[in-house]
């Protein structure tokens, strides 16, 4: 089921749209969530459109992985084992804990199922038949890299569990979040991700990891800079000015 090939132009395609997104997204807000809009074409419930978009990280992922020479040895599983628990959850637990979720555009659902794809048969391959991790379960990268991973994924977690907790049932309308990473940075949620993709291209070292990395900030920066935008113009002075947009203290 591996093709090695097909992997590397998948590492390539990723790498290339890397920053055609950054250009895309700097002139154009992306068109669900807070930011949606009309004039994008049919459009999905808001759940579907999530698992529409996720899916392949964890039915694609798993399929690539198990098929893989390496899927039993240590190190791959425990790889596979976080990025698991955190498509899981993304997948088919969170869009399940908002009380509500506006529509979402076909369109902006099929492109980023493209994306996981991709995305997703390059790190499975990577980790269960390209890389030898034979040796690796000693080495400070793996170890560092699931740190950050984990840290992370906390970040992440309690950050949407913000989010989320904003709206007392029945209530419609934003709030500025408050608690967390949140009173640092304005995308405490982003920056989670940051952290989680960045451990990842650590533990793996590996080519397919870097891409998702360089992805993740090409896609998460931008929206960072229109959300913080948006809160500034909503809220005016009632937003904190010492949040940073993504990263604390910095920008």
């Amino acid at each position: 089921m591996i093709d090695l090939v097909w992997q590397q132009w998948s590492i390539w395609a990723i790498f290339a749209m890397a920053p055609l997104t950054v250009f895309a997204l700097v002139f154009i807000s992306a068109p669900y969530g807070r930011h949606g809009r009309g004039g994008w074409g049919p459009e999905l419930p808001g759940r579907i459109g999530w698992f529409a978009m996720e899916w392949p990280t964890v039915l694609l992922f798993g399929a690539v992985f198990f098929s893989g020479a390496h899927r039993g040895e240590p190190v791959p599983m425990l790889l596979c084992a976080a990025w698991m628990f955190h498509y899981i959850h993304r997948t088919l637990i969170f869009p399940f804990r908002l009380a509500s979720t506006k529509p979402m555009p076909l369109l902006i659902a099929l492109i980023a199922m493209t994306f996981q794809s991709l995305n997703s048969y390059a790190n499975a391959a990577g980790i269960a038949e390209l890389a030898d991790y034979s040796n690796w379960m000693s080495d400070p990268r793996l170890w560092l890299g699931l740190a950050l991973f984990a840290v992370g994924e906390a970040v992440n977690l309690h950050a949407d569990t913000v989010l989320i907790g904003l709206r007392k049932p029945g209530e419609t309308g934003y709030k500025i979040p408050e608690g967390g990473m949140y009173r640092w940075v304005t995308n405490a949620n982003y920056f989670g991700e940051l952290l989680i993709w960045t451990g990842w291209a650590i533990a793996t070292w590996s080519t397919a990891g870097l891409a998702f990395a360089v992805y993740t900030a090409a896609n998460l920066v931008p929206r960072a800079a229109t959300h913080h935008a948006w809160y500034q113009e909503k809220f005016g002075d009632e937003y904190p000015s010492e949040r940073r947009r993504l990263i604390p203290y910095l920008w």
